[in-house]
């Protein structure tokens, strides 16, 4: 099998990747912006870098040359002068799209964001909600799988969790108070290869979060207490920190914006979890932050 994968080199893409190549007979094309991501990415003769550029059709077509599926990770949550919702979340997999329908790709599989819609008032929601309907509309097999917030080595999330919970005392967003559901990155590579070793029909969206849901301020104190630390967790008011944002962000040409900070502090809630759907089993949250921290 021959799978594509777009932001290779995120933590995400690198963790599939070392799935992907345990797996015999797998041939997998690692899509990166530039010649320097490839020194990141694991080194294995199942895993050919290539650079692609979403604005030329030719470089994303040869990675896609002979693909079963491509599976499209590429995306921002944080705009900045050189990219914004509109080119980096819906331009670049309108091009993907075109891209594998040129190449005769089998199934598109489109990694998105719980909250995702179209209709959305939030900007980021917005875009992602318009890619997906880019996937589920192109006339090929498609499938969104929509995610909370991604722990594992390496994550964002992660990096930010362990230095809050390393603080003593940590002021976080509304104090912390909106609710989470982490999902293990090496749950989701399981979940990418499931769905991608099927033979896909249609269009499906699946729902997939972690199997504990836990307000953000609970989950830092967790993690500091499996650091053997304390933490006292305060509040930052939401209205303050959104003027900051806004000034901030204009005066930098981008960064983080209100409309950020109402993604981060959006309760992650999903009417059913897509596990046992897609057949995977979800590691417990205290496994996932022993993970992280064991790889600090």
């Amino acid at each position: 099998m021959k799978i594509s994968i777009t932001g290779a080199n995120s933590s995400v893409g690198t963790n599939l990747l070392g799935h992907l190549s345990e797996i015999e007979g797998m041939e997998v094309i690692a899509g990166v912006r530039s010649k320097s991501a490839f020194a990141s990415l694991p080194q294995s003769p199942a895993v050919t870098p290539t650079t692609i550029s979403y604005d030329d059709s030719a470089s994303l077509e040869q990675a896609l040359a002979g693909a079963d599926c491509v599976i499209h990770l590429a995306g921002i949550l944080i705009e900045n002068k050189h990219s914004n919702y509109a080119s980096a979340n819906v331009a670049a997999t309108a091009a993907v799209v075109e891209a594998a329908k040129a190449m005769s790709v089998k199934h598109i599989i489109f990694i998105s964001v719980v909250g995702a819609s179209a209709s959305s008032s939030n900007a980021y929601f917005r875009s992602k909600g318009a890619a997906e309907e880019l996937v589920l509309n192109s006339g090929l097999a498609g499938t969104v799988v929509r995610t909370p917030i991604l722990m594992g080595p390496g994550t964002a999330g992660a990096s930010s969790l362990i230095g809050t919970a390393s603080s003593g005392q940590a002021k976080v967003l509304g104090g912390g108070d909106y609710s989470m559901r982490p999902l293990d990155t090496d749950d989701l590579s399981s979940a990418l290869i499931k769905l991608a070793a099927k033979e896909a029909e249609g269009s499906q969206v699946f729902e997939l979060v972690g199997p504990e849901a836990i307000a953000y301020k609970d989950l830092i104190k967790k993690t500091a207490g499996l650091m053997g630390k304390e933490v006292e967790v305060g509040s930052v008011p939401v209205l303050f920190a959104k003027i900051g944002a806004a000034i901030g962000s204009t005066i930098k040409g981008g960064g983080i914006t209100p409309t950020v900070i109402d993604v981060i502090t959006m309760n992650e809630v999903v009417s059913q979890n897509a596990d046992s759907q897609i057949g995977i089993s979800l590691t417990p949250l205290q496994d996932t932050l022993t993970k992280i921290l064991n790889n600090e």
